[in-house]
């Protein structure tokens, strides 16, 4: 019977190392974005698990998710204050913790379960890949719809590594991360250096991740799409009167209205902030604008139906508004309270400066602009799979995004959200626009390349030729079913090793009694 696992750490160096693990993986992400010290950062965080007890794993865990979401998410404090930031990364902490423990158990269970030095090399390096995915999907999905925003794939999109959304999605690529991650450290573990034969796993998962190529879309010719900053006063706490966000766009839009060939002119979320009914003086500016260009603008706006708002965007013409789409996800706690009355009683000041909830859309995330189909979503969007899988299936040939980061000016969160929409570009195989009220604004091509952009707190405008592709990548295709796999395969690993487990203690305590030397009369 193997031996029982020992940690690798003490308690009390395991702490600071789960602390400095967490600062190394936000580093790893925007805005430093030096993508290796992820898969530094991962080990890290693993070394601490090794060995540990229930309470121990615990301790440790919610230490690393502590760190790393206080530094990573630290935007949410920009207007707020301390109370959302602290709330908002001790929650994920909670989840880091109990995804610590899935681990620890792995550590403790499979070698005992199956006493091969393969499966230690291989097998369980996967097992631990695969909890990893476990907490990331129940954190992108619970509660209130999830905050799928730290996920680990993000820290690699522009490494050699990110071309693996393409087939199995950001779960996909996250799990090939931890796992060879986690051979790494099996193998220092094992500590037989001169043994050449432990590292070929680790190579052959490296190399195949790093040379395979994203999966080809067929060209569809180009879209000419004229994109506008208005750089206006945006931000919830802005100093600002009715239209002068509207404003602000239309004089960021007039030095290209005598652009040729556009084919659609674009502006962010959050860019018309007056009455636009029909007949109002804001649907006649939104006409003038139509009628200059030459082509159909695709604007946002807060919407009112049936006692509801929505954050709706709209796709305007020579006819005035023809299509809408609303946001999938409106953010909790920004955007809408949940369970308000609860929360009233814990945080009356800052709950009561949301006074008006938005409704999660049902549409489909599409416009159809005659000859193209374009995918859409609304700032958070983005981080939700399903918004960018349906958009896809539904025939997009390339996404126009929509955000404002008004409220985040001077933070990381605007290049954070970036870094998505870098990824959902090779993830589908579409070119991105990914347009901000206030900036860094930019065009990614199909590759993930940053063909055009706007730098942060400027206004401007590009008129940019991207081109459109059909054709659905693996990604999209398996959807949903890659994180389930991972997650039902890996939760059934570490039970059935924790069953073959207990049988094998059992059996081997049986041995020991039986060839025990027997009692002399």
């Amino acid at each position: 019977m193997p031996a029982p696992v020992r940690p690798i750490l003490p308690w009390w160096a395991a702490v600071p190392v789960a602390a400095l693990a967490g600062v190394v993986y936000d580093l790893a992400f925007p805005a430093v974005g030096v993508w290796p010290l992820a898969f530094l950062a991962i080990a890290g965080a693993l070394v601490t698990l090794v060995g540990r007890s229930i309470g121990g794993s615990l301790l440790v865990g919610f230490v690393f998710g502590m760190a790393f979401y206080l530094v990573h998410v630290e935007w949410t404090s920009r207007y707020l204050g301390p109370v959302p930031w602290l709330a908002l990364s001790g929650l994920e902490a909670v989840f880091v913790a109990g995804g610590a423990v899935l681990i620890t158990l792995a550590y403790r269970w499979v070698p005992r379960a199956w006493p091969s030095r393969w499966v230690r090399l291989v097998w369980l390096p996967a097992i631990v890949a695969g909890l990893w995915i476990v907490r990331e999907t129940v954190v992108g999905t619970f509660p209130y719809g999830g905050f799928p925003w730290a996920r680990a794939a993000v820290s690699q999109s522009e490494s050699p590594f990110a071309e693996v959304v393409s087939w199995v999605g950001s779960t996909g690529l996250g799990f090939v991360m931890v796992w060879i991650a986690a051979m790494g450290l099996e193998w220092v573990r094992q500590a037989r250096w001169r043994d050449i034969r432990g590292l070929v796993p680790i190579a052959v998962v490296t190399v195949v991740a790093v040379l395979l190529p994203a999966w080809p879309t067929a060209g569809a010719g180009d879209l000419r799409v004229a994109s506008v900053q208005g750089n206006g006063p945006a931000g919830y706490f802005d100093d600002r009167s009715a239209g002068d966000v509207l404003q602000s766009q239309l004089d960021a839009t007039e030095p290209i209205l005598d652009e040729p060939g556009v084919d659609v002119l674009l502006w962010p979320e959050g860019s018309v902030d007056e009455n636009v009914s029909p007949g109002t003086p804001g649907a006649r500016r939104l006409d003038d604008v139509v009628d200059r260009m030459g082509a159909p603008l695709i604007m946002n706006v807060v919407t009112a139906r049936d006692d509801e708002f929505f954050n709706t965007s709209m796709l305007w013409t020579s006819d005035g508004p023809t299509q809408s789409y609303d946001k999938r996800h409106p953010v909790p706690f920004g955007e809408y309270i949940p369970d308000r009355d609860f929360y009233m009683m814990l945080a009356p000041d800052l709950i009561g400066l949301v006074q008006r909830g938005y409704t999660p859309g049902t549409k489909p995330p599409v416009f159809d602009l005659g000859d193209t189909i374009a995918g859409l979503a609304i700032c958070f969007d983005v981080i939700y799979d399903d918004v960018i899988w349906d958009a896809a299936r539904d025939g997009a040939e390339v996404y126009l995004l929509q955000t404002n980061n008004a409220d985040f000016r001077g933070t990381d969160e605007n290049l954070q959200q970036l870094a998505f929409a870098r990824l959902r570009a090779i993830e589908t195989g579409r070119s991105v626009v990914n347009l901000s009220t206030v900036g860094t604004s930019q065009v990614i091509d199909p590759a993930g390349r940053t063909i055009d952009g706007l730098p942060a707190d400027a206004p401007g405008a590009m008129v940019t030729d991207v081109a459109l592709r059909t054709g659905l990548t693996p990604s999209v295709v398996l959807g949903a079913w890659v994180p389930s796999v991972i997650s039902l395969l890996a939760l059934g690993a570490l039970v059935a090793a924790g069953v073959f487990a207990r049988r094998r203690d059992r059996d081997a305590g049986v041995r020991d009694r039986e060839g025990a030397p027997g009692d002399v009369a």
